[in-house]
């Protein structure tokens, strides 16, 4: 499964890095939010990155650093605890008022990644193939600057031959990421 991740991974830095310059709209958004659809991390507040470009303006690819701490409760259930997440994903966006200047750009995003959870009551950590889906919508007030906000849905992914013709199933372990940052334009 690691190896599976470092190639995602590794083909979503590689197509950002080859797009080309002179019609790429890249982006970096730091972000901030709240968890929600899960018991454990219902009302938890979240921290990450995105970092991404749009080629041609409509299609693009980023990647979404997320960062859970104490996901699943105070330290007296679980000792230290977080999530952390790693996606590669494709983003589909349409700018209204174009791709440079005041505008806002709509969207939907769905990628592939890692879902890593780690306890210190019991001394374990678990990294799991997951995905996400989401849409949202950045906003910017100039060329260079904007707020973003945006839902995903995050779910970890089984392998397993008795669940369908394509032996993949669902984890236990899903919530749901409701977040707003700034977004910068360079």
């Amino acid at each position: 499964m690691q190896r599976v991740l470092s190639v995602i991974i590794l083909s979503a830095a590689i197509s950002l890095a080859s797009a080309p310059a002179a019609r790429a709209d890249g982006f970096i958004s730091p972000f901030a939010g709240v968890t929600f659809a899960n018991n454990s991390g219902d009302g938890h507040t979240n921290l990450g990155a995105d970092i991404g470009v749009m080629g041609g303006g409509v299609i693009g690819g980023e990647l979404d650093l997320g960062y859970y701490p104490s996901f699943f409760g105070g330290q007296s259930l679980f000792g230290s605890n977080s999530v952390a997440d790693v996606m590669g994903n494709l983003i589909i966006g349409v700018p209204a008022g174009g791709s440079h200047g005041p505008g806002v750009r709509p969207y939907a995003v769905a990628g592939l990644g890692l879902l890593r959870s780690t306890t210190t009551s019991p001394s374990q950590s678990n990294n799991e193939l997951g995905f996400d889906i989401g849409a949202g919508v950045m906003g910017y007030f100039s060329h260079r600057v904007g707020l973003r906000g945006d839902v995903r849905y995050f779910r970890d992914v089984h392998d397993s031959s008795t669940l369908n013709a394509a032996s993949v199933g669902f984890g236990q372990f899903h919530f749901i990421r409701a977040s707003i940052g700034v977004v910068f334009r360079p």
